[in-house]
Parts: structure tokens; C-alpha cells; sequence
């Protein structure tokens, strides 16, 4: 079974783990419109996407950057059980 811990959610968009799935950290987010996923390490950065415009990519770039720091504490605490 996956579990899929979600860490944040800001307006439409929720933030969250696979919970198997490769170690290199990293966060999913997922709106109504489509999902993405970035990179936490070694630097921020867009691993993939599907059904997102640039604009709302953007916007979760900007605030995957401004919660960098909690979705690494979230990382590092789901993953340490």
C-alpha cells in the first residue's frame, strides 16, 4: 500500500509525499487542474508536470520555494519512521 501524507495545502493546491517512492527529496502537488512534482535538493527545481500552465507553475515554484524548509522538516519526519 502507498501512502500519500499530505504536508500542506494552500488554496487549490496540496502538497504531499509518496511514501514509496525514490529517496532523493521532493515534493507532489496537486490542484483541480493537474499535478506537478519538485525537486527539494539539491536545488529547487521542476521534476515534472502534467495539465499546468506555466503561470500556475510559477506560482507553485514560488511557493514550493517559500516552503522549502517545511516540506524538508515533513520529509525528514515521515521518513525517519
Amino acid at each position: 500500500m502507498v501512502y500519500v501524507p499530505t504536508v500542506l495545502i494552500i488554496g487549490s493546491y496540496r502538497f504531499f509525499f509518496n511514501s514509496r517512492e525514490e529517496t532523493r527529496r521532493h515534493i507532489h502537488v496537486a490542484s483541480s487542474d493537474g499535478v506537478a512534482k519538485y525537486w527539494l535538493e539539491p536545488v529547487i527545481a521542476l521534476a515534472d508536470y502534467h495539465h499546468l500552465s506555466s503561470k500556475e507553475l510559477n506560482e507553485i515554484e514560488r511557493l514550493v520555494r517559500q516552503h522549502a524548509g517545511d516540506f524538508t522538516t515533513a520529509w525528514d519526519g515521515h521518513f525517519s519512521q
